[in-house]
């Protein structure tokens, strides 16, 4: 193989490497534990989602899927410290010059999912849409302040 094939074939993941994101160098890597617990809130979320979006929904799953989400709902909100506004954080300097609109944002996901619980204890289709898309929307607007 001549070596003007082989260089680039072997530069090429270096330099697509070193493009990505910088890493979270925290000692406590408090936006890689933020970032883990808003995945354990999402997979749920998506499948809940997903059942609605594509009636598919079945009542038992959608409950045990709330349930989930219930559980991990209080999971990234104390790795929002004064001292993680750094890359490679997503969020915007508002979580933090604007702590108390977040801290409604906050309240208004954890009350919203927690009526998408209760919906989805009752297994009416209509309260659970309506619970779900009133969640979603809480997601929606914190993003649109509070998330690059």
């Amino acid at each position: 193989m001549s070596r003007k094939i082989l260089l680039p074939g072997l530069l090429l993941p270096l330099l697509l490497a070193a493009c990505g994101e910088p890493a979270d160098t925290h000692p406590d890597k408090p936006v890689t534990h933020r970032r883990a617990a808003f995945n354990k809130i999402l997979k749920p979320f998506e499948a809940m989602g997903g059942q609605l979006r594509q009636d598919r929904f079945a009542a038992d799953k959608f409950l045990e899927l709330a349930k989930q989400l219930d559980s991990s709902k209080e999971g990234p909100w104390t790795y929002f410290g004064p001292d993680t506004n750094y890359p490679p954080t997503r969020a915007t300097a508002k979580v933090w010059s604007d702590a108390e609109r977040f801290a409604t944002s906050k309240q208004n996901f954890l009350q919203a999912s927690s009526q998408l619980l209760a919906a989805a204890e009752s297994r009416n289709e209509k309260q659970i849409r309506a619970a779900y898309e009133a969640t979603h929307e809480t997601c929606r607007n914190c993003h649109k302040i509070f998330k690059d």
